[in-house]
């Protein structure tokens, strides 16, 4: 009894997670029977329990059956938290060392995957209410600190902060706290780094322009000068 109370709690808290966070949940009836995000969670709790009481294959193949249902796929020996929120969901991959901690969102096409061939802690450790976006990979046994965000289709491979803002390929930490880092700030906006780089190289071959504009008229000149004098030389001749 006490374990059923628990679970209609767990579902209770997922139920109300989402319509905390997603402003196209209507109501809870459409959550909990349209999400595949939740329903994801629901089957990775009990392919995580059969994996933890050595039951290993039936975990597994427990886990399998929901990626067919819901095209994300959870490892059951990974270790998700509570409210934690998968939005679309589809091609999100969870390895199976991963910790995530309380009240994360997860957007499509995220990858929590590893670095390392070798039986060890070999995937990254989610800290609370952390925002991964779509399309981010986060690899390798790093930890993402607590309330941070991580743009998407970004690549992370180092550890990050508490309270930190992570955008590019590779992962660059790019605000803390609130604070931009020098040099890496867009004043409170997410930067474009690609874009950025565009407009440096265009500023770049925009002066180099100049310069060789500049050589190309001293050039002229010269050669103008030159021809002058050959005239005169050959007026000079025939004279």
């Amino acid at each position: 009894m006490h374990d059923t109370e628990n679970l209609l709690q767990h579902i209770r808290h997922d139920v109300r997670c989402v319509l905390e966070r997603d402003p196209a949940a209507r109501n809870a009836a459409e959550v909990v029977l349209l999400y595949s995000g939740l329903h994801a969670l629901w089957w990775h709790r009990v392919a995580h329990e059969l994996w933890s009481h050595d039951f290993k294959w039936l975990g597994r193949a427990l886990s399998q059956f929901a990626r067919f249902l819901t095209q994300i796929e959870i490892h059951p020996g990974a270790q998700i938290g509570k409210g934690v929120f998968i939005d679309h969901g589809s091609g999100v991959v969870i390895g199976e060392t991963t910790i995530v901690g309380d009240d994360v969102t997860i957007y499509q096409g995220v990858t929590l995957g590893g670095t390392s061939l070798e039986q060890v802690k070999r995937h990254p450790t989610i800290g609370d209410r952390v925002i991964i976006g779509s399309g981010a990979k986060v690899l390798g046994n790093i930890e993402i600190g607590s309330d941070s965000r991580i743009g998407a289709n970004s690549v992370v491979t180092r550890s990050v902060p508490e309270h930190s803002v992570v955008v590019g390929v590779p992962g660059q930490v790019i605000r803390i706290a609130g604070q931009d880092i020098a040099g890496r700030g867009s004043g409170g906006s997410v930067p474009d780094p690609v874009g950025n780089a565009v407009h440096e190289l265009l500023a770049r071959v925009a002066t180099l322009e100049q310069h060789i504009t500049g050589l190309q008229s001293v050039h002229h000149t010269h050669a103008d000068s030159d021809g002058a004098d050959w005239t005169m030389d050959g007026v000079d001749f025939v004279i």
